[in-house]
């Protein structure tokens, strides 16, 4: 059986719902997290624990952020912070100062943070000021690209947070070799909540009229994102980052990307010149759909990455580096580094030649399940 038709036939849980008193406060603000967390909130509400949302407002734009949670019928958040638009510092001061009298009004027993994102680490510094425990869900992962900003947010919130729940061995293993482990710390790995995402909803994939130039190609097309900051605010990467796109659309397969808004801004600011296919940013759905239908994947997202393994898609990584390594180590996934002088449409033909290996590194997708029975183990 294939990965992908092993996802589409499980469909979620049955009810273990009991009586518990955990009070859990969850932070999101950006796409990544918002799809993590889907499953993780189906989970807590299956056992009855109490989860109160807050959005950060790190992505206010409604097809980065409202979108998913019509689409992934996340909780309604208990409120929506705003700050959208700033810098790292400020952004992580603002959501600092805003979630303290939240976190004092709801009184929770743990505070939960997805990923790598600025909200993340503002969450958990939040947490230490009003004496909450911080639960950190993807922990252990590393890049080692001191470069990235989302290092240093998994670095220090890894070191501020009590249970680090990890999706891989890889992961357990970043942390234990870090030796910042104290008694209060607990690691348990419990595999990745975007691959329970996807089992939970790849059967919804569906195509929009936004993504209208999909039917129209006459072979297999590459599904493309640009989004990091070592990509798109520097111009001549983003120009080599493009330019390599551009090189595969007319000489390889056609490339479709969903522009991130922010990427966008940058092209239209350097000058750049993009000769594929573009879309306005799509949902959950929308994209769950697409990556079932292209023929690989072409990206600098982590979450694409793995999004692209779990539904049996080749990926190509615009990047030096990537937390995920297995994906690397098991021949799913290859880097294409800056200044890389192989062409593009020469490593995706190399990559589609290659069959996917079936082996998974980051569970039986039933991660979130396993979050919430061992916080209940926790208080019985």
């Amino acid at each position: 059986m294939s990965r992908t038709r092993r996802c589409l036939r499980i469909s979620g849980w049955k009810s273990t719902r009991r009586i518990v008193s955990i009070r859990i406060l969850t932070i999101v603000g950006a796409r990544p997290q918002f799809i993590k967390s889907a499953p993780v909130s189906r989970a807590f509400k299956s056992v009855g624990i109490q989860e109160f949302v807050i959005h950060t407002g790190q992505h206010y734009d409604p097809e980065m952020s409202a979108v998913f949670f019509e689409e992934l019928d996340l909780p309604k958040p208990y409120t929506i912070l705003e700050c959208g638009g700033l810098q790292r510092d400020a952004m992580i001061d603002k959501i600092v100062a805003d979630l303290c009298p939240i976190i004092a009004e709801i009184a929770p027993q743990y505070i939960l943070v997805f990923g790598d994102t600025n909200s993340t680490l503002a969450g958990a510094k939040a947490a230490v000021k009003e004496g909450i425990p911080i639960i950190h869900v993807e922990a252990g992962l590393r890049s080692f690209n001191d470069e990235m900003p989302e290092e240093w947010n998994r670095i220090q919130t890894d070191e501020l947070s009590h249970i680090l729940f990890t999706p891989s061995a890889a992961a357990d293993q970043n942390i234990i070799q870090e030796g910042f482990l104290s008694p209060y710390q607990r690691v348990v790995n419990v595999g990745d909540t975007m691959f329970d995402a996807v089992q939970m909803f790849s059967p919804f994939a569906r195509h929009r009229d936004v993504m209208g130039v999909l039917e129209r190609f006459q072979s297999p097309f590459a599904l493309a994102t640009l989004h990091r900051m070592e990509n798109v605010k520097h111009p001549e990467r983003l120009k080599e980052r493009v330019a390599s796109l551009n090189e595969l659309h007319q000489n390889g397969i056609p490339v479709w990307m969903p522009l991130h808004p922010s990427t966008r801004n940058e092209v239209e600011k350097a000058g750049v010149e993009i000769e594929f296919n573009t879309s306005p940013p799509v949902g959950y759905l929308e994209m769950l759909w697409a990556i079932q239908h292209c023929a690989i994947v072409i990206t600098d997202s982590g979450g694409l990455q793995k999004e692209a393994y779990f539904l049996g898609k080749h990926c190509i990584t615009l990047r030096n580096e990537t937390e995920w390594v297995e994906l690397v180590d098991i021949g799913a996934n290859v880097l294409h580094p800056l200044g890389c002088t192989e062409l593009l449409s020469h490593k995706v033909r190399t990559m589609l030649n290659q069959p996917l290996p079936e082996e998974s590194p980051y569970g039986n997708g039933d991660a979130a399940l396993q979050i919430a029975q061992f916080l209940i183990e926790q208080e019985s």
